[in-house]
């Protein structure tokens, strides 16, 4: 994986690089009067409720890393299952600022962000532990593939609420495919003894394709690189597997036991 595996070192300047490609576009997207009340790909919100959202989320992580820095006391983790919610309310709760301002919030927050992960050092990518607000302690590599996500998958939800048929960037779904194991470890709901079962992932093409071995049992969910043959398999490129992960289709080649697949693909909450 190299420079492509952003959990590493080696990987900052390629995932910083992808970061600000899909920042810059995004904000080419929002920024319009005909665009700001059009609907997206992300349930009920519209472009400027992503917007507010990208505020909301980024100023949050000013917070966690004055934390991390300071060795200050937080809060306990709020947790997954009710970010959704919580989400939805601090993003709609912008809707009354001007398209404007909130862009130009949004632009200075992004700026002020790519300074802190900038100035990481390579032993602050991986030991460095800053507090998330919904999650609890992170390493701070993952605060870049948070502003990938935010800044990737929110664009293409903004182009899914134009109606035209579009993708996603290549470059961003490669550096998240690692990170969507991790998205679907938080948010298992808990496993039955009739939810258990194995089974295998494969993403066929990119930086990072390869089969990965994927366990439910009711401690619930983990996964390990490793030879899929006697497992029923779903494969996905990676763009078909961030926006699976992310519940915003349902994409796949299911090679094997359907009820296997079925099982596995409804046992995740959404965020």
């Amino acid at each position: 994986m190299g420079t492509w595996n952003a959990m590493t070192p080696e990987g900052k300047d390629t995932i910083l690089r992808v970061v600000r490609q899909e920042a810059e576009q995004f904000f080419d997207l929002v920024d319009s009067d005909e665009a700001w009340e059009a609907p997206t790909g992300a349930g009920h919100w519209q472009v400027r409720d992503v917007v507010g959202h990208l505020v909301d989320t980024t100023e949050a992580y000013f917070v966690s890393f004055d934390a991390a820095r300071n060795h200050s006391e937080v809060e306990p983790a709020y947790g997954l299952p009710g970010m959704a919610v919580r989400c939805d309310e601090m993003a709609r709760a912008f809707r009354s600022v001007p398209r404007a301002e909130l862009v130009e919030r949004a632009r200075a927050d992004f700026d002020r962000m790519m300074e802190t992960l900038d100035g990481l050092t390579d032993e602050n990518w991986t030991g460095l532990l800053v507090p998330h607000f919904y999650m609890g302690p992170l390493p701070s590599f993952f605060y870049p593939a948070f502003q990938l996500m935010d800044y990737g998958v929110h664009s293409w939800d903004v182009r899914q609420g134009t109606g035209r048929a579009h993708g996603l960037s290549g470059e961003a779904a490669d550096l998240l495919t690692p990170f969507m194991f991790v998205l679907w470890q938080y948010t298992t709901n808990p496993v039955s003894p009739d939810g258990v079962c194995e089974i295998g992932i494969r993403i066929t093409s990119g930086s990072n394709a390869g089969d990965t071995r994927i366990s439910l049992t009711e401690d619930g969910f983990s996964y390990a690189a490793g030879e899929t043959d006697d497992l029923t398999v779903l494969e996905f490129d990676p763009g078909s597997f961030v926006l699976t992960a992310f519940g915003r289709s349902n994409a796949g080649t299911i090679r094997g036991d359907r009820a296997v697949a079925d099982r596995f693909l409804n046992i995740f909450f959404r965020i």
